[in-house]
């Protein structure tokens, strides 16, 4: 074996160690950026849910303070994840308003005429669904002088 030979073998050997390195580093970075997707995407979720959260309170709040005025027709508009296809108010005693699809909870919103909500024009079956587009829910919050709760339109 002349010395050429044996450089070349020592060489070898030397890429088979590196090679090794490398896929080991590259396997671990895969595994990083699958954790890295992973947490994104349930930091995410838990923003939509918090979106809803703060939907439900900031619209039972506009509820409250119609009740509180003595007349009111008032449009208002709520940014909601973009994947809420409608927002439905029915007379249901666990909750009054649900969401399609229903992959989110519902809630009981306190102070609204449920009975005349879901009769109002625009209402099928018992129940008042509005659309929402782009992430924007649009509805007009109501009250008669002589009322003592709150009515939801279109």
């Amino acid at each position: 074996m002349n010395k050429k030979e044996g450089d070349y073998l020592k060489n070898n050997k030397a890429q088979m160690q590196i090679g090794f390195g490398m896929i080991f580093s590259v396997i671990l970075i895969v595994v990083f950026i699958v954790f890295a997707v992973y947490g994104i995407i349930k930091f995410l979720d838990i923003q939509k849910f918090a979106q809803i959260e703060s939907f439900k309170q900031d619209f039972q709040n506009h509820i409250t303070d119609a009740l509180r005025s003595d007349s009111i027709s008032k449009p208002m508009s709520y940014s909601l994840p973009k994947n809420i296809r409608q927002v439905c108010f029915a007379n249901n005693k666990d909750e009054n308003m649900y969401f399609v699809p229903s992959e989110y909870e519902g809630a009981l919103l306190k102070n609204i005429d449920i009975a005349k909500t879901i009769t109002s024009p625009g209402s099928i079956n018992r129940k008042l669904c509005i659309d929402v587009q782009s992430g924007k829910f649009s509805v007009v919050i109501k009250k008669e002088t002589n009322e003592n709760l709150v009515t939801l339109t279109k």
